[in-house]
Formats: C-alpha cells, structure tokens, sequence
C-alpha cells in the first residue's frame, strides 16, 4: 500500500480508501460481513474510511462505528453531510443549524467523540460560504472535527469557498471528493486544476464507475452489479451513452488484457496516476470484491498505457455527462435563466 499527504494536514492516507455506501440496506451487507471487510481492509494498510449520514439512512455510520470500534487510533475517518435525511423541511443542507445537529447524529452513529475529516456533500446554493464555514470553524474548535471538506463541488464554488475563508477568517476547505473515473474525466479540465492550485487533498469516488470498469458490465453479458436493480438507467442499452460506454469498456479490456492487468488495477491505477489525486474510494460489498480492489493497491500505469487510455477517452470529457452531480442550478431551474 502506497500513502501520500492528505492536502495540507501533514496527515499520511492509503491511496486506496475503503468507502462506505454500500454498507448496509444499499449493499445488502449484513453487520459480520461489514466487519470482515473493515478488518481485512485495515490489515491490509488502509487506513482511510468514508462514509455519509444519508448512506443507508445512517445505518452505514453505524455499521462503520461498530466495525472499528477498538481500532479507532488507527483510522482516519471521515464523514458526510448535506443530503436530505428525511422529509422534514430543515434536516439537509449546510446551514449552522442543520451542521451542529447532524454531525452529533453521525458522532452518536459512529460510536465516536469526534471525526477526522468531515465534508459537504453537496455544495447548498441557500446557504452562504460564511455560513457554512463559521459552523464548521467553531465545531472544529471544539474537538468535534479535526479537518473540513467538500464533496463534488464545481470548480468555481471550490474558488469561492477558498475566497470565504480568507475574507472572513475561518478555517478552509482542506479535501475535496469529486468523482472521476476513465469514463468520466470532467474534472480534469477545471476540478482538479483548482485543488492543485489551492493545495486541497483529492478524494475520488466513483473510480470503478458503477462497475462499468469493474468487469461487472460487459457486451453480451449479464449486469453483475446490484446498482441495476436501483438505478437501471445507468446500463439501458437504448440510451446513448450507455452505448458509447460499452464500446469504451471493450477497447479498455484489450488495453488492460495487453498491459498484463485486470480492468479493475487499470481503473484504479488511472486515477491514482494522476498528481491532483490523493486516494481513491473502493466500495465493496464482498470481501472477494475487496481483495480484487486491493490488487490495485500497488499499480502504477507506464506512460503507453496511459496515452491508450486517453485515445479511447478524450481527456477532460463525460462519456455519460448526464450523470454529473456538480451541475450549477442555474442549468437546472429556468426560473435562475430567465429572471
């Protein structure tokens, strides 16, 4: 296992990270084997956990918390919020009000007096930087969390941020968890500059791609994820860019195939190549899924593979641009067009 610096904390993270979504009703992942997988993950040489108030409505947190529970010096362990958590009107976003309660949710989930790292999930458009930025300023002062990030935020809105903190005088962002894979590699054209230009640790999600890049979805094949049960979108054959997914994945498989690499050690070693990135997340559901990941622990693609993988995949482009999750409002509500 390979480790680098997370951002500007001088603290040492895997460059693998075990990310915790689909611990759980999501994974259907049962409370033993969640715990075979944190423990083997761990032996292994991770040392970085993530994981989220609204995965499996907090049941994830609490799988996490049981499965570490006498190992906690040994993690850097990070959590989310931001995401509806409910119907109730105020149980989302990254209000001062909403922030203080949930991290004590995710804090008495986790079974644990205080986070690592803990992040927006989203940028919130109704809440200002100041805002956000205070409250998470006065929960770090109190111990509660050491280090604050976001998640899958626009490259501008990272600027912004960055901007706040010194105006105001807070503490800033130190991480930020965008996702990026071979089949969508946007934020390689503003994303990933501005971390590198501001210092900020990379956390990827969504390295794998839903299993596209896992092997687990293939031309001519039956789907061997469970995500085509919750979101069947993802692989309908009738949708563009799904077909030009499959075609990408096929002419990935002969460069891996050549390379003398599985299509998961040329995934992952993608995106750890590149110098913005700090770790990437794995999410197994199974230990032999994890050991599979782990195979990748150490791989370091040569230039030629490379160069093949970007002739396949343009550089900076979203094969599947549909599926981004940083997309402004303004694109989304006409009413923010046409004032």
């Amino acid at each position: 296992m390979r480790y680098r610096t997370l951002g500007p904390t001088g603290v040492q993270v895997s460059t693998l990270a075990l990310g915790a979504m689909n611990f759980g009703a999501l994974g259907r992942t049962t409370q033993d084997e969640v715990t075979a997988i944190v423990d083997a993950a761990l032996d292994a040489g991770i040392n970085l956990i993530d994981t989220a108030d609204i995965y499996s409505d907090g049941e994830s947190e609490e799988m996490v918390g049981k499965a570490i529970a006498g190992r906690r010096e040994d993690i850097v362990l990070a959590t989310k919020a931001g995401l509806p958590m409910g119907e109730k009107r105020n149980h989302q976003g990254s209000s001062r009000r909403w922030l203080v309660t949930e991290l004590d949710n995710s804090l008495r989930r986790l079974g644990v007096d205080h986070v690592d790292l803990y992040q927006i999930h989203r940028w919130d458009p109704t809440t200002s930087d100041e805002e956000t930025l205070s409250a998470l300023t006065d929960l770090q002062r109190a111990g509660k969390i050491h280090y604050f990030g976001s998640s899958t935020f626009p490259a501008y809105r990272i600027v912004q941020a960055e901007w706040a903190a010194r105006e105001y005088h807070l503490s800033r962002y130190v991480t930020e968890q965008p996702s990026y894979s071979i089949l969508q590699r946007g934020v390689e054209t503003h994303v990933l500059p501005v971390t590198e230009q501001y210092g900020l640790g990379v956390l990827v999600w969504g390295p794998l791609a839903s299993g596209w890049l896992s092997g687990a979805v293939r031309e001519g094949q039956e789907i061997a994820t469970n995500r085509s049960t919750f979101w069947p979108q993802l692989y309908d054959t009738s949708i563009p860019s799904n077909r030009a997914r499959f075609d990408a994945v096929e002419q990935l498989a002969k460069v891996a195939d050549e390379a003398g690499l599985t299509m998961i050690q040329l995934a992952l070693g993608f995106v750890t190549t590149h110098p913005a990135v700090t770790s990437a997340l794995i999410g197994p559901r199974t230990l032999d899924h994890l050991h599979s990941q782990l195979a990748a622990a150490d791989t370091v693609l040569s230039a030629d593979v490379l160069d093949a993988i970007d002739a396949i995949v343009t550089p900076g482009t979203d094969l599947a641009p549909q599926e981004k999750t940083d997309t402004p409002p303004a694109l989304l509500n006409p009413s923010l067009r046409r004032r």
